[in-house]
């Protein structure tokens, strides 16, 4: 018993430790570099923004506990950027990066800036008490993401690119991080992780198109937006084409292109224009998102191993609603999915939520 329990509170400090290590990492880009890019006279903005992601199905309210079942993600967006090569608001590693990036830094645009983020995702069966492989049901899988992107904007247009690296499998750290939450919220834990996919490096392409359809505000300040969406994914984490649209409604909306956070690309925020006697704004929106999907490694399994897989459903969709509000530098916002079945026998519509905290520096 002792042993039990000196081996739990070990996991969950090595977790408690991981967690800490990303935070540092991504509160040194955002107040090391911005300290470097405020001594250049010609940046176009001089803020950076650190956003901080919760996704839980503990938040969709339906007692869920199966699916993408948790999930978190800390992402640093740089200032307004006169380039992606020179510009001192840019960690001299990612200036070095981007040399060798060119095709996918956008040029010519009036706004642009950069995203870098780190993250983990979990995946899980419903029945969280068996021990052995359900067949039947969705494969434990882990996976922690490193992630660097481009946004550009021109008017009511914005492109988004973004890669993805990382890797799936036991050294996500995907039980140790879900034993230590279950013990923080008292509840059981899944037995079935000794069944989760094997060790497998991953990397993905992402890029989206949105464009801002109509807007119209009142004097008041209160109006509403339509902005529609495309793209698509390619690499072995997730192969897919997207499309859909978000509709917003609020009080002194802002000036950027969607607010949705779950959707691909969603942590990519555009280049926030908020004038400074605008103290505080707030808005509803609606987001739709749908997939035809090609490759999925947390249905499809391993790509290179053998490993438990499920007979995925190639058209995928979401709708999710929420709140977001702006005080200050601070932003929060609120939102709940509902996703159709991703596979064959699914018991249950997914159905989670997401928290994101963001600051100004």
């Amino acid at each position: 018993m002792r042993r039990l329990v000196k081996c739990w509170r070990t996991q969950r400090l090595r977790a408690a430790r991981a967690t800490g290590v990303l935070l540092a990492i991504a509160a040194g880009a955002a107040a090391g570099e911005t300290s470097q890019c405020a001594s250049n006279p010609t940046r176009l903005a001089d803020q950076s923004t650190l956003n901080f992601r919760i996704d839980n199905d503990l938040f969709g309210g339906l007692g869920q506990d199966q699916g993408y079942s948790n999930g978190f993600l800390v992402t640093w967006v740089s200032p307004n950027l006169g380039d992606y090569v020179d510009d001192p608001c840019l960690p001299a590693s990612m200036r070095r990066l981007n040399r060798y990036l060119e095709w996918l830094n956008p040029a010519g645009f009036d706004e642009q800036n950069m995203t870098m983020g780190i993250g983990q995702l979990l995946f899980t069966p419903t029945d969280r008490t068996r021990t052995d492989l359900i067949r039947d049901d969705r494969p434990y899988a882990a996976a922690l993401l490193y992630g660097w992107g481009y946004n550009a904007r021109r008017g009511d247009h914005l492109r988004t690119s973004q890669v993805r690296i990382g890797m799936v499998g036991p050294s996500a750290k995907g039980r140790q991080v879900q034993d230590w939450w279950h013990g923080i919220i008292g509840t059981d834990r899944f037995q079935g992780w000794e069944n989760q996919l094997r060790d497998e490096p991953v990397f993905q392409i992402l890029h989206e198109r949105r464009n801002r359809i109509a807007r119209h505000e009142s004097p008041s300040g209160w109006g509403w937006d339509a902005i529609g969406h495309w793209g698509g994914s390619f690499g072995n984490f997730a192969t897919y084409a997207n499309a859909g649209g978000e509709w917003r409604f609020g009080y002194r909306l802002p000036d950027d292109l969607g607010t949705a956070p779950l959707r691909p690309g969603g942590e990519n925020m555009s280049p926030v224009r908020v004038h400074p006697a605008q103290l505080w704004n707030t808005h509803l929106f609606v987001a739709l998102d749908a997939r035809w999907v090609l490759r999925d490694i947390t249905l499809d399994g391993n790509t290179f191993k053998a490993s438990h897989s499920v007979d995925k459903r190639p058209l995928v969709a979401d709708i999710g609603y929420g709140i977001a509000v702006t005080r200050g530098t601070w932003r929060f916002a609120f939102a709940r999915y509902h996703r159709t079945r991703e596979f064959n026998g699914q018991r249950e519509v997914p159905t989670y939520g997401t928290v994101t905290i963001g600051k100004r520096f």
